[in-house]
């Protein structure tokens, strides 16, 4: 008798049966054994992520050993940010960190004229403490800079040395400083150091070398002497900066001697990132404070034409140009795009200067420029001293003051930016 048909499909269950075609039934073993492996894989993750959270939960962070968890046991993502202290996962897997990332802008400070005392002709000349409270008072506004410079008048040398002879005694000075003086520039934070200047030549030759045997002790950088010394170079914070210095004076690097001046300006322009120039010039005291954009003569002395010199200079590559030797404040100006200080007058003198008035006041000015040396901004913290103590920060402003008036008179084109609170900047 014939089996009749219940009409439905092969392959589905009739009654309590399985019918298949035999590629069908190959079909269905794949799948089966590709959804078992998936559900395990599954699996696997799952218990993975558990015991993850497990270890996390249960032991606190610090108790395993750096190293004791091989790589790649954690899943990445299943262990919150800072659970794991730093130093116990190996370096294999962790991303590798990102190069440190060069600063932007860099920052100088430069001060004016510095003698912390002298031992001669009297001892009576020095400052009380051996001298070691001349610069405490400024000393964090000195070392917030990449790279701090000053003016060294004089020589350092405990004894020794012949004294330079004066026709005028009534305008000239010899100064020897004590060799444990130079330790107060060096913790001071001090990283350059002009010698050029008619100073630098008191104690003739002996002074001369030991100064800068001292100096090199300390690990200060030094410039300004002809054929010898005439241009420095360190490294600070990842920028190599140079730093050249002039005067008028015998010995020293000439102020009148512009191709010369180019030439050592130029080399350091090749091989630094940022170049200084520091020039002792210009005739002295308040009657003198006005940059005349002439040549000076001061004493019968050629002290050389400051504004043309500054421009050469920048010309030829400076950045920023600190000049110094009036014994007062002079203005200050902006020449394509360089910051030029034409006197930063006396910061820290001791004992045998005349401190009356403008000579009592100065500028110590933070400079702050782009990796080309370009002007940024900067400040101005006008400072003062007297007979009996070193510089300190002036609360009536007067250096401020002083240069706002100088500004506005010597570089009214200029377009450097002096606030009242002493803020630099440039007009946009």
């Amino acid at each position: 008798m014939a089996r009749l048909s219940s009409g439905r499909k092969k392959g589905f269950r009739s009654g309590g049966l399985f019918c298949f075609a035999p590629h069908q039934i190959m079909t269905l073993l794949a799948f089966l054994m590709l959804s078992s492996c998936q559900a395990e894989a599954n699996a696997n993750v799952e218990s993975r992520a558990t015991r993850a959270k497990v270890v996390q939960d249960t032991i606190p962070a610090g108790t395993v050993p750096a190293g004791t968890v091989p790589a790649g046991t954690i899943p990445a993502g299943t262990i919150p940010a800072g659970t794991v202290p730093a130093g116990t996962v190996p370096a294999d897997t962790l991303q590798a960190a990102q190069a440190p990332v060069a600063p932007s802008t860099y920052t100088f400070v430069g001060v004016g004229d510095m003698m912390l005392g002298t031992n001669y002709p009297s001892a009576s000349y020095l400052p009380p403490q051996g001298g070691t409270t001349m610069l405490a008072h400024v000393e964090d506004l000195l070392k917030e800079a990449d790279v701090t410079f000053g003016n060294l008048e004089g020589t350092i040398l405990d004894e020794g040395g012949t004294a330079k002879r004066c026709n005028n005694p009534d305008a000239c000075y010899v100064f020897r400083s004590p060799e444990s003086y130079a330790k107060h520039f060096q913790k001071a934070g001090f990283d350059f150091l002009s010698i050029a200047n008619n100073h630098s030549g008191d104690f003739g030759l002996t002074g001369r070398n030991r100064t800068k045997s001292v100096l090199d002790e300390v690990g200060i950088a030094y410039a300004g002497l002809a054929g010898s010394d005439e241009y420095a170079i360190i490294e600070r914070n990842g920028l190599k900066v140079g730093m050249a210095a002039f005067a008028p004076n015998s010995g020293t690097v000439s102020i009148h001697n512009y191709s010369k001046a180019r030439e050592i300006v130029g080399k350091l322009e090749a091989e630094c990132d940022v170049v200084i120039v520091s020039f002792h010039g210009g005739a002295e005291g308040a009657k003198h404070q006005h940059v005349p954009r002439a040549r000076e003569t001061y004493y019968g002395e050629n002290r050389g034409n400051v504004y043309e010199f500054a421009h050469a200079m920048v010309d030829a590559g400076a950045d920023i140009i600190f000049g110094h030797g009036p014994h007062v404040t002079r203005a200050m100006e902006l020449y394509k795009d360089r910051l030029i200080c034409y006197s930063l007058g006396n910061f820290c003198t001791y004992g045998r200067f005349n401190l009356r008035g403008e000579a009592g006041i100065a500028p110590l000015v933070k400079v702050e420029v782009d990796a080309d040396g370009q002007f940024v901004g900067g400040t101005v913290t006008p400072v003062y001293q007297s007979y009996n103590h070193g510089p300190k920060v002036d609360p009536q402003n007067r250096a401020v003051k002083t240069l706002l008036r100088l500004n506005a008179a010597d570089f009214p084109e200029s377009p450097l930016i002096l606030g009242e609170d002493g803020t630099l900047s440039k007009k946009q």
